[in-house]
């Protein structure tokens, strides 16, 4: 009878490393030489003191404690498989499979725009690992490699530029919700998801409209059918494309005492919202159709992409914006305007008070009322 101990040794960084140690002594099927050590490649930390390297040792510990029993059980094996055997067995096969083709299952399931985005997390996965990778080798350093490919990898739409920060932030919140599903099936056996750190976002607000020029917008003609009302109730409600273009007129309610009012499920987040129009917004919309029409039915990319900045330069209007900053415009505006942050953060759907926050930093108008406000006394 062999028996196996799993034991510690102390490593540089506040570490410690685990190891089997066996007695009697196991011939090393490499060297054929006898030994009484076998490293297992895991570590734990000294004195942990925060949640993180806590959890961390717990799931560690219990991985290492798997281990010894399998290899106690391969050196002792007994004549039939035991239930731990067929456990060990099911984690083998699972350890086998490919993650990359699990991700890309996971993406095939997504609809929308939110297919969209799992489908370019998907290209640059299974561009950084030549499009395979075994779950065995699903660890915190693959995460963190690929954490770090997407923050310096080259743009897939340009050779010029890197990717986007916040795109790299929304591609990497896929890895992390294909290892939380992954854990959830089985095929992870601890929870890799909560030891990996989300990569932050920035603030993207470069170019917006001001009142004149969308006044301006208001005034003039447009050639392509319908985009004038699309883009000048966009900017007068801040919703977003997707959002716009999911739009049916029974998300749209009335009463007196709160006027026009949208009910509506933010795209980016899944979650419920109400957001209160004007009346002028509501005329934008023309009449009123079934209640299960979409408001803006023949509302696309097209008319996004191309025909949107067409007609600002048209007009006259030299700035660069994408549709997404009629938003960002709604939000700057309301600032300037005096509405409060957290009246922002409830009409434009913002999950937490931060994202409307940014809107505030930005107001020149805001910034310069603040500093005339105050003023001394001075005499000659």
């Amino acid at each position: 009878m062999i028996k196996v101990k799993l034991r510690k040794k102390q490593i540089s960084g506040g570490k410690q490393s685990l190891y089997l140690d066996f007695y009697p002594p196991i011939v090393n099927a490499k060297n054929g030489l006898t030994t009484r050590r076998e490293f297992l490649g895991l570590h734990v930390f000294d004195n942990s003191i925060n949640q993180l390297n806590k959890n961390h040792n717990k799931d560690t510990l219990n991985l290492a404690e798997q281990l010894r029993q399998k290899r106690e059980y391969e050196l002792n094996k007994p004549e039939i498989y035991t239930e731990f055997e067929k456990e060990q067995l099911t984690k083998q096969k699972n350890g086998e499979k490919d993650f990359v083709e699990y991700f890309k299952m996971l993406c095939d399931k997504r609809k929308a725009s939110n297919h969209d985005n799992w489908v370019s997390a998907y290209s640059y996965l299974s561009k950084f690992t030549n499009g395979s990778i075994r779950f065995s080798n699903v660890n915190e350093k693959f995460c963190n490699d690929f954490k770090e490919y997407l923050l310096s990898v080259k743009s897939r739409r340009s050779d010029n530029r890197r990717l986007a920060q916040n795109s790299a932030v929304s591609y990497f919140n896929k890895l992390k919700a294909t290892l939380k599903q992954a854990y959830k099936d089985g095929l992870i056996t601890y929870d890799l998801n909560s030891k990996i750190t989300c990569i932050e976002s920035v603030e993207t607000i470069n170019q917006t409209l001001t009142i004149e020029e969308l006044n301006l917008l208001a005034k003039s003609e447009c050639r392509y059918k319908g985009l004038k009302n699309i883009v000048l109730f966009a900017a007068i409600t801040g919703l977003p494309f997707k959002e716009m273009q999911n739009l049916l007129w029974k998300n749209i309610e009335y009463s007196e005492s709160f006027g026009y009012r949208i009910k509506m499920i933010r795209q980016k987040t899944g979650r419920p919202y109400l957001i209160n129009i004007s009346e002028q917004a509501y005329y934008l919309l023309g009449e009123r159709k079934n209640e299960d029409d979409k408001v803006f039915k023949d509302f696309n990319n097209r008319d996004r992409y191309y025909f949107f900045p067409l007609w600002l330069a048209e007009v006259g209007i030299k700035k660069t914006l994408t549709f997404h900053d009629l938003r960002h415009t709604y939000g700057c505006i309301q600032i300037e305007l005096g509405t409060d942050i957290y009246t922002l953060q409830g009409n434009m759907g913002h999950a937490t008070i931060r994202q409307s926050m940014k809107y505030g930093k930005i107001s020149d108008i805001r910034k310069r009322e603040a500093a005339e406000r105050i003023t001394i006394e001075v005499s000659n």
